[in-house]
């Protein structure tokens, strides 16, 4: 296996995203290589503040001794209305079962809510990992500039 798929070998736990967390997320927002090029002006200026992380369940993907206990990726969950707000995953551990983890997590926070469906807006980079992770697709959301010039597809994941 090539280091981008291999998958991390030392334990990597999911923890609730605080305050302190806030610069890093942002910095992995910012920096995913989905959002370069054309993408790129959608997360320029894109900040995920304590005061963000405080309103929502946003929950990190924090690895072991390999990754030196750093973040490799985190998510937000929005209870109402139900809906995935943002997932994103370091680029060099994609491909490795974070993405994966984060949503059987965002899954089981969703159920202990009472959630049984909740809509994701993606990014069109990430359409077919939501395709893999079981999300239907169930529409388009239309293009609205100048924050976002380009329409993304709309996605609801069922939860069991």
């Amino acid at each position: 296996m090539s280091p981008r798929t291999s998958p991390i070998s030392q334990p990597v736990t999911v923890r609730r995203a605080v305050a302190r967390d806030a610069k890093r997320l942002t910095r992995l927002v910012r920096g995913s290589g989905a959002y370069q090029g054309e993408y790129a002006a959608a997360v320029a200026g894109y900040r995920v503040g304590p005061d963000y992380l405080e309103a929502h369940r946003a929950f990190v993907a924090v690895g072991g001794d390999e990754q030196g206990g750093r973040v490799l990726g985190f998510y937000s969950l929005v209870l109402a209305p139900p809906e995935l707000d943002l997932l994103f995953v370091a680029d060099d551990v994609q491909g490795r079962g974070i993405g994966r983890l984060l949503v059987a997590h965002m899954q089981s926070e969703a159920r202990a809510a009472g959630i049984d469906r909740l809509k994701v807006v993606s990014h069109l980079p990430a359409e077919d990992f939501y395709h893999r992770v079981g999300a239907v697709r169930t529409g388009t959301a239309f293009a609205n500039p100048p924050a976002v010039p380009w329409d993304r597809p709309e996605f609801e994941f069922h939860i069991p």
